[in-house]
């Protein structure tokens, strides 16, 4: 079976690693000169299901709760299995509260414990919550290794293209172009993301911190020689411009609130994505015509690709019509 599979963001790659698995022949086209070049570049790559419960519907930690297991079989190594750890300024300790209760599969922590996992954060909080279960990768990383095993499987990249080429005929398509297909799926919008990577010598972490915040979840992820991805607002706009001043202040102050380090590393990157999303945030596939959309992953698309990108394989190899109700008894057995 010959596929064609539109999009080398996490949602494609996982997709094609999932067909030639079963045996496709796989070709991926991808507009930019290279893969993840939407949002999937600008993700923070936490498998965290049970701390994304708390904004989220039950589904994600359903469809999400195995996706670290995946990604360290699909990819040794990648993975760091050390938890996330979620902290709240003192002023703010009522919201910590009610952060754990939407959600499960955690301890609670007093300051000792906190300042065990994390030394730099010693005398800093005096509780706080951890998901021993979560984990983490560096997306970038991911995203360019997951197309090299893929290469190494026949599986065909074209890059700078939207269309397959001229006279070439494939039994499937498989439409993964996030944002890009909202003209034609009904229902996906936009939300845009923000995201800083800062560098300092002076914190160390080892593992993704999430600091409470009045508007918007806030997490800092450690990616090794002193650079943390800070992140991300959630904006509903398609507006992909630039960072702006408002947003950039309250990551900035969200990163100096957990360490007045902070307030001290450069600025490497500040940069801005669309998330797809429909109206529940959760992702979904469609079929319209002879395409299969799999798209709407908001905010959690290494959490939630590898789950989707299986059922797609399987509708694809047995030719079944995705049903979205269906989808959803499968997510919760």
């Amino acid at each position: 079976m010959r596929i064609l599979v539109k999009g080398a963001g996490v949602a494609g790659l996982t997709v094609a690693h999932e067909l030639v698995t079963r045996g496709a022949e796989i070709t991926v086209i991808e507009k930019s000169p290279s893969v993840g070049g939407g949002a999937s570049w600008l993700a923070g790559g936490m498998l965290a299901p049970f701390c994304e419960r708390e904004s989220a519907e039950p589904d994600v930690v359903r469809l999400g709760k195995d996706a670290a297991r995946w990604w360290e079989a699909v990819l040794p190594g990648t993975v760091s299995f050390n938890g996330t750890l979620v902290v709240a300024p003192r002023r703010d300790a009522a919201e910590l509260r009610r952060f754990a209760a939407r959600t499960e599969g955690y301890a609670h922590l007093g300051a000792e414990e906190i300042a065990a996992l994390e030394p730099d954060l010693a005398e800093r909080f005096r509780t706080g919550l951890f998901f021993a279960a979560e984990a983490h990768l560096h997306p970038r990383e991911a995203l360019t290794l997951l197309q090299a095993k893929l290469e190494g499987r026949g599986v065909r990249f074209l890059f700078g293209r939207t269309e397959a080429p001229q006279g070439e005929r494939f039994d499937r398509v498989v439409d993964c172009t996030g944002f890009a297909a909202a003209s034609t799926l009904p229902g996906l919008r936009g939300v845009r993301g923000e995201m800083l990577t800062l560098e300092t010598q002076d914190v160390t972490l080892y593992r993704p911190v999430r600091l409470i915040h009045p508007r918007f979840p806030v997490y800092i992820v450690p990616r090794g020689g002193g650079r943390f991805m800070v992140g991300a607002t959630m904006i509903e706009s398609a507006d992909d411009g630039r960072v702006t001043a408002r947003s950039m202040m309250e990551l900035l102050n969200a990163a100096y609130a957990l360490h007045p380090a902070f307030g001290e590393a450069r600025i490497l990157e500040a940069a801005a994505g669309v998330r797809p999303a429909f109206e529940n945030n959760l992702p979904r596939i469609e079929r319209l015509g002879g395409t299969l959309f799999v798209n709407g992953f908001h905010r959690h698309g290494f959490l939630l690709a590898p789950a989707l990108a299986w059922q797609a394989a399987e509708m694809i190899i047995s030719n079944e019509a995705p049903d979205n109700e269906a989808h959803r008894e499968r997510a919760s057995a």
